[in-house]
């Protein structure tokens, strides 16, 4: 048995909040992006494009540099691409300099996605890794539910003169063009230096990746991109992302554009309680699919999701604020659920579909910017339609998908049973 390295179990999960925190940010700053640049929806949504097209290109060659440096260099690579990411748009605050910083943090933050779950259950011990693997997950989405928070108490404090807090004080003097803002990314840059300096002085185990780890050769992704199933779900990742990330991106501003919400307070909190929600969701997610099979569990949380979208949609102001961030609790078990069927599906190679699987995290790339190309044309409200498109093909997976194995499930009444 393995021993566990509760010093590094507390770092991984500071790299879980860390790449949170700074990934789930681009919500609440879109609508005052969209103002600071004078762009249209599209412009906008090139954002996340640039963001998550590194995700689709460096999932797969990052794990095989990772199997070929290590993990402790290729953590430090990554943090400081994050960190130069940073820096070059905190010195020059251009939506073009937008463009390659995002681009170059979301190569940072694959690499490291790719990384920390090997890294957690070498450091955890085999026995303990789906106890920290939920524990990640929860720890990923209090990041994001605290980071517009983060965002909205730094734009109040540079808002009033003299700054009172120090910390912010020295952030709103770094600022650049009296772009308050972006002080976040400065924020970034001394958060992934700290981390570039923890990484440095510690040790790491040396991680044994299992089988089903392993990136494969070339041979195996092409034969796996020859099987209908493979394609299949890797479309529904892109799908689920997709419409994570256009709520998750485009809630603030809609919010602004049709109930004249604040994106620093009322539209920042909306996001907050969306990732909040999700986390939540999570949570109770792990204890229906113990009681319900996965398939019927994602058509449900499909058909939730849908109604949801529409309230926040067609509802009124106070409606539209309460179902946005209700989407965060319906979605919140589509994306692991997608993953399970789709490595429960085939029967060898999970390493390397597993790689193919995550390079379909462009969808957070993708349907955002579809949905910014509709806007521009019929509206923001009308684009957002779309997303039905991408719930109706989650819920065709959970018609369709045929797994080799089920989830383990357990009747109530045996519960009730054990306990008498």
């Amino acid at each position: 048995m393995q021993q566990r390295n509760n010093f590094l179990v507390g770092v991984i999960l500071l790299i879980w909040f860390v790449i949170s925190f700074v990934t789930n940010i681009l919500g609440p700053l879109m609508p005052i992006i969209i103002e600071t640049y004078h762009l249209s929806l599209t412009m906008a949504a090139f954002l996340p494009f640039s963001f998550f097209l590194a995700y689709g290109i460096l999932s797969v060659p990052a794990g095989m540099m990772i199997e070929r440096l290590g993990e402790k260099k290729s953590m430090l690579i990554a943090f400081a691409l994050n960190f130069c990411g940073a820096l070059i748009f905190a010195f020059n605050p251009q939506y073009s300099m937008a463009l390659a910083s995002l681009f170059i943090i979301g190569a940072g933050m694959a690499m490291l996605q790719v990384i920390i779950n090997p890294l957690m259950r070498t450091a955890g011990g085999e026995e303990n890794f789906a106890f920290f693997s939920v524990m990640g997950q929860l720890v990923f989405g209090l990041a994001s539910f605290v980071s517009p928070f983060v965002f909205t108490y730094l734009m109040k404090e540079l808002a009033t003169q003299p700054v009172a807090n120090p910390i912010v004080s020295l952030l709103g003097g770094l600022v650049k063009n009296g772009l308050h803002w972006t002080a976040l990314y400065w924020l970034f840059s001394f958060i992934f230096v700290l981390m570039l300096v923890l990484l440095a002085l510690i040790k790491m185990p040396a991680v044994e990746l299992k089988e089903d780890e392993k990136s494969g050769a070339i041979s195996v992704y092409l034969e796996l991109l020859g099987k209908g199933d493979v394609w299949l779900f890797f479309l529904g990742i892109i799908a689920y992302v997709g419409t994570e990330q256009s709520l998750a991106n485009w809630m603030s501003e809609f919010l602004k554009r049709y109930h004249e919400v604040d994106p620093a307070k009322g539209g920042a909190n909306a996001v907050a309680w969306f990732w909040g929600l999700m986390t939540i969701g999570c949570l109770l997610g792990l204890v229906v699919l113990k009681l319900w099979d996965s398939k019927k569990v994602l058509k449900i949380a499909c058909i939730l999701s849908a109604v949801v979208l529409s309230v926040a949609l067609f509802g009124s102001k106070e409606l539209s604020l309460w179902a946005f961030p209700a989407a965060g609790f319906t979605i919140s078990v589509m994306f692991s659920v997608v993953f399970s069927l789709a490595l429960n599906s085939i029967r060898k190679h999970h390493g390397s579909f597993s790689g193919i699987l995550c390079s379909g995290i462009f969808g957070g790339a993708l349907v955002p910017l579809i949905v910014g190309a509709l806007g521009d044309a019929i509206g923001l409200r009308y684009a957002l339609l779309f997303l039905y498109v991408t719930l109706g093909y989650l819920f065709f997976i959970a018609v369709y998908a045929k797994p080799l194995v089920n989830n383990k499930t357990i009747k109530l009444k045996e519960i009730f049973s054990r306990e008498k």
